[in-house]
């Protein structure tokens, strides 16, 4: 039987709270430093305030996903810090009502799940604080081996944030692997990723970057988190992802253009 998928609508709900008990489903701390492009974010709408993860791209925007800004009234971005509670002198909080959806983005059928988020001034980079190196143009092969991160829930049980950042290597599939459990509603400008056993992303992971190594140690951005199963997180069902690649003309445009 078709197994039905939960979008990422229901990770952009969760509330901002911290828990000690959860985190990435099957992730490792991250050192200080060792991702200076992660993103926290939070998004006040009308209703409430929730969490999402993002790329820091150059010194004036994050790249994310489209449910992280839509319907936005304020944008709260926490950079330079694996903590999301520590006073911690390497953090810098920016806050904008500056954002641009992808036009073609669909809520309900959850496609061009893009957005960008733009700081009012141009920040100035630290050890800490760097944008990831490139934004990968070309199209993603099957079985390549990436990187996520992100706050999210561990299990199903334990809704909430993890205070610090993990991260999860993982593996790309197939579309046609992906639509076993997705069926149609994945795209060609999806791409989905397994791990080990119950590795993957959960609950409070949306936007956070899909990311691989390349030469010289440049690091490509790659996807961004989209999706996953409503089987929940520690099912072995992948973890779904916008691809990048589609979309570097339009973000180039927005950021060269705004």
């Amino acid at each position: 039987m078709m197994k039905s998928v939960a979008l990422l609508l229901c990770i952009a709900t969760v509330w901002v709270e911290s828990s000690p008990n959860v985190r990435i489903i099957g992730g490792h701390t991250a050192k200080a430093g060792q991702f200076p492009f992660a993103a926290a974010i939070y998004k006040s709408t009308a209703t409430g305030t929730y969490f999402c993860s993002g790329a820091l791209i150059n010194t004036q925007w994050v790249l994310t996903a489209g449910q992280c800004v839509d319907g936005a009234v304020l944008l709260t971005v926490r950079l330079g810090s694996n903590s999301l509670s520590a006073n911690d002198p390497n953090a810098l909080r920016l806050a904008t009502d500056t954002f641009f959806l992808h036009p073609e983005y669909n809520a309900t059928k959850m496609v061009n799940d893009v957005g960008l988020i733009k700081f009012r001034l141009p920040i100035t980079e630290t050890d800490y604080i760097k944008p990831i190196s490139v934004l990968a143009s070309s199209a993603l092969p099957d079985s390549s081996s990436v990187i996520t991160f992100g706050w999210g829930q561990i299990n199903d049980e334990n809704a909430g944030l993890v205070d610090e950042l993990n991260y999860v290597y993982l593996t790309t599939l197939s579309n046609e692997e992906c639509r076993l459990t997705y069926g149609s509603q994945v795209t060609d400008n999806n791409v989905c990723v397994s791990g080990n056993y119950n590795e993957g992303t959960c609950r409070g992971d949306l936007g956070s970057p899909l990311f691989q190594y390349g030469g010289t140690s440049m690091i490509y951005h790659v996807g961004i988190s989209s999706f996953l199963s409503a089987n929940g997180c520690e099912s072995t069902d992948p973890s779904g992802f916008t691809r990048t690649s589609p979309y570097v003309d339009w973000i180039n445009n927005v950021t060269n253009t705004y």
